[in-house]
């Protein structure tokens, strides 16, 4: 695959002092740019992933993909340009804009992600003893959780197939999963997907997701954010079908979600892997608490609809 993941995200919102208060609880670490008005945070392994900037409303300003060289960036323009999309072609990347969304896509010349391989945990179960004579590491961790990687974005728009075009036919992302009339799984990478795109009646960023090591640290993790901000809790902790991924959802003052997630699929061969169209729940999650209807339809979806539409 050309592309490789998904480098980085720009997420405008009209608060981005106690955002950015939100992002360093979260775990995410900040970085000084020395720019006025924006604040960036990078993860363990990913480097600098998360920049935030001011706008009139939330919203998903830009995202960056790893190309691995300019004759990738080569064929993804003209693929744009077959499309009919304009594209900024530059020796170090390219810039075009999605047409249902108005979102600013970069695919950049990266080097590969290269993650430190983490041991797993160790499991004891029916005939199964893989640790004896000591207490499981996730109940004797102290440290602040910190997320790996940016693992993923979700994005509604109000054009699902032009936005899909976009992405596989444009961009060249590999469809891994649908939801039902509703949305698709896309990949950069060799995770399941690191886009989701649903259908919605506004563009709108749904949440970001942010890889940790295991269950406990997504437990861990979401029980440090909620000690002091139990308003912060949306949905959680659960178990996704499409990707298989564990799960636990917060949101953060300006209205988005963000996802603590871990052990998600991997799709290593593209020709071993066929797409499913999933009905129902299995849209959303195999196991857990059944989500809240803001998750579906956040509550500040009515006031997107009028920002965007008055051009705010």
């Amino acid at each position: 695959m050309a592309l490789h993941r998904l480098a980085s995200v720009v997420i405008g919102v009209p608060n981005v002092e106690e955002t950015a208060r939100y992002y360093t609880d979260f775990g995410l670490m900040p970085v000084d740019t020395g720019v006025e008005g924006e604040r960036v945070f990078r993860t363990v392994d990913g480097g600098e992933q998360l920049r935030l900037v001011r706008t009139p409303f939330r919203r998903l300003v830009q995202f960056t993909v790893g190309a691995d060289d300019q004759d990738d960036l080569g064929r993804v323009s003209d693929r744009l340009t077959r499309l009919g999309l304009p594209a900024d072609l530059r020796a170090d990347g390219l810039t075009t804009v999605e047409p249902a969304t108005g979102i600013r896509a970069t695919v950049a010349v990266l080097p590969r992600l290269d993650q430190p391989r983490v041991p797993a945990t160790r499991y004891n179960g029916p005939g199964r003893l893989e640790r004896i004579g000591a207490r499981a590491p996730g109940v004797v961790r102290t440290g602040p959780v910190r997320p790996r990687k940016l693992g993923h974005v979700v994005i509604g728009t109000p054009d699902l197939a032009v936005t899909e075009r976009f992405f596989i036919d444009g961009l060249g992302f590999k469809l891994s999963d649908r939801i039902a009339g509703a949305g698709a799984f896309m990949r950069c990478s060799t995770d399941h997907h690191n886009v989701l795109v649903l259908s919605a009646p506004v563009a709108f960023l749904h949440h970001t997701s942010w890889q940790v090591d295991d269950i406990d640290e997504i437990g861990r993790g979401a029980m440090a954010m909620l000690e002091d901000h139990p308003e912060r809790h949306v949905w959680g902790l659960g178990r996704h079908h499409a990707g298989s991924n564990f799960f636990w959802y917060l949101k953060d003052p300006a209205g988005n979600f963000s996802e603590y997630y871990s052990d998600m699929d991997s799709i290593l061969d593209d020709q071993l892997w066929t797409p499913e169209t999933l009905e129902g729940a299995k849209g959303l999650f195999n196991w857990g608490p059944p989500p809240p209807p803001s998750f579906i339809k956040p509550e500040d979806l009515a006031a997107l609809m009028t920002g965007a539409h008055s051009g705010a």
